[in-house]
């Protein structure tokens, strides 16, 4: 399915409060719920992309960086892909208990909600780095250091201590819900004792606490691909947080920023830079020395009358992409001298006689600037 944008997705405006936009997602997964619709794709479909719109729209933080940046903006914090996994329901969308167990009861439960056996994973992280032009074209691997919850190595990401384990939670009974009668509807809550586990930890690490993960600092290098563009990420996989109580580790997002260049530009996978001539190489025709990016120099034919602005091109010479490169284009800057020798001064006053002046030029049709 396309990605359609968040607040599309909800049916709401995008200066519309938190309630709004949790109302709107309580009558879309109430619609869409795969408990409601067994066996039907699309609305199982539909179901996980208001989840992911809610799961930004909802957070504060993630709907400033989506309103600003789109998508982009919040890829690795959470938002642009639901980590279904470790989706709990109606839980997931209205809270512990309160509506959400009341429909996640009525409906049956089932589907995305995960029992006191489930592992959950850890986070993703973000990690923003700025390069140089130049390692951008053509790639280059940067070493960074980041905190991030690492397994604990004491209890090997257990969180038990000496081998002691896990017994079931006495109150749930390794459901990680307890229930209540409410009148015609049973009201589910998360069981207060194991956070919904399922199941209770008798003797906790004391390294880690129970939660099977310490903070850390690593250092790890990253590859750079060539002609990676400004703001797009690399993602590493399995070096974000670790899951707590043994659970698989998240991905870590490195976003790049690019620095500008001082004489080249990039467009696509071609490259551009000005180069001055004088007037008599313009008039005449050269044969000038230009310098590509990675330090080549080529001979570059410049044409006999060639105008102000015009660019020439050397094939092959730009951004590498799969098995070939983009072009470099030269833009010929024709410079007017500032000061002229008194021989100068002559030969040019000589020209003018010979060329004759236009003291009365006429406009030139827009049509014909490209020509010029």
């Amino acid at each position: 399915m396309a990605k359609r944008d968040y607040y599309d997705v909800l049916g709401v405006q995008k200066s519309s409060s938190k309630d709004d936009i949790k109302k709107a997602y309580r009558k879309l997964a109430l619609q869409y719920h795969p408990d409601q619709n067994p066996g039907d794709k699309k609305a199982e479909e539909k179901f996980k992309e208001a989840a992911e719109a809610f799961s930004v729209l909802a957070d504060d933080q993630k709907r400033a960086a989506y309103d600003q940046f789109g998508f982009s903006g919040v890829e690795g914090m959470g938002g642009g892909g639901q980590d279904w996994s470790n989706f709990r329901g109606f839980e997931d969308i209205f809270g512990e208990g309160g509506f959400g167990s009341i429909f996640e009861n009525f409906f049956g439960g089932g589907g995305f909600r995960r029992g006191g056996s489930g592992v959950r994973g850890g986070a993703n992280l973000r990690y923003d780095i700025e390069i140089p032009f130049k390692d951008a074209v053509f790639g280059t691997k940067v070493e960074i250091q980041y905190s991030h919850n690492e397994s604990c190595k004491t209890c090997k990401g257990a969180g038990t201590s000496d081998g002691s384990g896990k017994k079931t939670c006495p109150v749930c009974r390794g459901s990680g819900q307890v229930r209540h009668s409410q009148g015609f509807f049973s009201v589910a809550t998360t069981c207060h004792q194991c956070h919904g586990e399922g199941s209770i930890i008798e003797k906790p690490c004391t390294d880690c606490g129970g939660s099977g993960t310490k903070k850390a600092r690593q250092k790890i290098m990253v590859t750079i691909p060539a002609g990676v563009e400004n703001g797009k990420r690399v993602v590493i996989p399995k070096q974000g947080d670790a899951g707590p109580n043994g659970g698989p580790a998240g991905d870590l997002y490195v976003f790049i920023r690019v620095k500008p260049h001082e004489y080249y530009e990039r467009q696509g996978y071609d490259l551009y830079c000005a180069v001055p001539i004088s007037m008599s190489q313009a008039a005449l025709g050269a044969d000038i020395n230009v310098s590509t990016l990675d330090n080549k120099t080529i001979k570059l034919k410049v044409p006999a009358g060639i105008q102000n602005g015009k660019l020439l091109r050397i094939r092959d010479e730009g951004v590498p992409m799969s098995n070939q490169r983009g072009n470099l284009y030269i833009k010929v800057m024709v410079r007017v001298p500032e000061k002229l020798s008194k021989r100068g001064k002559e030969i040019l006053e000589e020209l003018a006689k010979i060329e004759g002046q236009n003291d009365n030029p006429k406009p030139i049709p827009l049509s014909q600037l490209d020509d010029i």
